[in-house]
């Protein structure tokens, strides 16, 4: 393990995380708010440090990442960039305490959207700007972007790439890898721009279009206001936002493919066609539940449970309706949608629908062989054999997935928290989801999470985002032996 490298590249995301802290710098000097001095310490604090491990470490000349340094800088590249991501917060005076400052920052740059501020409409405009651009910065990887922007990274790199992209089976789309992360990186922000447009015809001012962009994206869920996305009362602004936590939801492979020409393309990828169908039967299930016993009009029915199956199967987390008011049903679908997850190579996080058929796949053939005891047969996804090495993978990561939840669940419960509210938080934070169940719901927050289980979700949240081997395999005794 080179560790002079290691350190040399989070050195380097540091710089970079101090250096875009010049935007919501920007935007406090606009708004002339009393959050500039706290980002000037911040962005000084981050790149001094980012320069110090820069210079204090010295680069190997060997053009070549191994799989373990690609797992530990992915993994501390990321604690770190939440550890300085925190800084705007605690120093701005809108928490204070660095246990909540972090969880925030996490919670933003993993996209999961779970927040401690109980007046989010109390705070600084910059402030909140950041929190909006850290989950834009998070939602396709900020070692990703890393690596469009600064190509000497690029050094046979592609252990970065599959240990950061969120795929089961990453693709290149290009021969170069800094061209495949410029390829990620400009269907992002052109389709951003394009929701920015819509929001505004809409209603929204610069400021909300801008910041709910940012978020809708990455499938983030943070928002300006204290209720979420019910604050606009627009169901125009509604159902822009759904096609675009749709669009987010989708392999953004698939998207640059779309854009070259290929009109079908959703169509023929078989996950894309699972994930869209799967909105589809989920939503009318939840709009029958619904109708008559919530809603009286079939399409108001309609227009809230489909933002709240897409805000959540996308793991996206805005909120137009308190879910928890619902019929039993209703929530027993809306709680599934958190393991669920959007489709793999998107922004969202969960199990992703990859792996959800795969898995079903699999259970079909064993039983298929217990008939067929002679037979051979493979798992096919797009009419292409998945290698058993990818199933065992997939097989595994579900394993670990389940594992991870109920472990962490009964550890939050030990601390303290309700049975409902340690199960529904650990879903969320593990699926990077945002809000959950009981006292976490769509209407509540973290805030009053003991100090203790706030630290034991950021580290769900982590693992979440960097789809679980990535982050867990540090704490495995031979990952550190030659």
């Amino acid at each position: 393990m080179r560790w002079n490298y290691i350190i040399n590249i989070i050195g380097v995301l540091l710089v970079f995380l101090g250096l875009v802290m010049t935007f919501p710098l920007i935007c406090s000097l606009w708004f002339k708010d009393q959050s500039l001095p706290g980002f000037l310490y911040s962005m000084g604090i981050t790149i001094l440090s980012g320069i110090i491990l820069i210079f204090g470490s010295r680069r190997p000349t060997i053009d070549y990442i191994s799989q373990r340094e690609a797992m530990a800088i992915v993994a501390l590249g990321w604690t770190a960039i939440g550890f300085f991501g925190a800084l705007p917060f605690y120093t701005g005076g809108a928490m204070p305490f660095f246990t909540d400052a972090f969880f925030e920052s996490v919670s933003g740059f993993t996209t999961t959207g779970s927040s401690v501020l109980t007046d989010i409409q109390g705070v600084s405009k910059s402030l909140l700007f950041w929190r909006s651009f850290i989950q834009w910065l998070g939602g396709m990887g900020i070692i990703v972007l890393s690596l469009a922007i600064l190509p000497y990274l690029g050094v046979g790199g592609m252990q970065l790439f599959k240990a950061e992209v969120p795929s089961p089976v990453p693709d290149k789309l290009a021969p170069r890898l800094s061209e495949s992360a410029k390829i990620l990186w400009y269907v992002y922000a052109s389709i951003s721009f394009v929701q920015v447009i819509f929001l505004l015809a809409g209603g929204m001012d610069l400021y909300d279009a801008l910041c709910h962009a940012f978020t809708t994206m990455p499938t983030g869920g943070f928002s300006t206001k204290n209720a979420s996305i019910a604050h606009f009362n627009n169901s125009f602004i509604e159902y822009t936002i759904v096609f675009f936590m749709v669009m987010a939801g989708i392999n953004f492979s698939l998207h640059y493919q779309l854009l070259r020409g290929r009109t079908l393309i959703f169509w023929r990828d078989s996950e894309c066609r699972f994930f869209l169908f799967l909105i589809l039967i989920l939503t009318f299930i939840v709009s029958v539940s619904l109708y008559g016993s919530v809603y009286q009009s079939s399409s108001d029915a309609f227009r809230y449970a489909l933002f709240q199956v897409v805000s959540i199967v996308t793991t996206t987390g805005y909120a137009t309706a308190d879910y928890e008011m619902w019929p039993g049903a209703s929530q027993v679908i809306i709680f599934i949608c958190m393991f669920i997850g959007a489709s793999a190579g998107s922004t969202g996080g969960g199990m992703k629908c990859a792996r959800i058929m795969v898995a079903f796949k699999y259970c079909y053939r064993e039983l298929f062989t217990l008939v067929h005891p002679r037979s051979v047969s493979s798992v096919k996804i797009n009419n292409s054999a998945v290698p058993e090495a990818v199933l065992k993978s997939i097989m595994g990561f579900l394993a670990i997935y389940i594992g991870l939840f109920v472990f962490f669940s009964v550890v939050v419960s030990c601390l303290g928290v309700d049975m409902v509210t340690a199960f529904a938080s650990v879903a969320s934070c593990i699926g990077n989801i945002g809000p959950g169940f009981g006292t976490v719901g769509p209407v509540e927050n973290f805030a009053h999470i003991p100090q203790v289980v706030k630290w034991v979700l950021t580290l769900c949240m982590l693992l979440g985002r960097l789809e679980i081997y990535t982050f867990i395999i540090l704490f495995v005794p031979e990952f550190w032996k030659k």
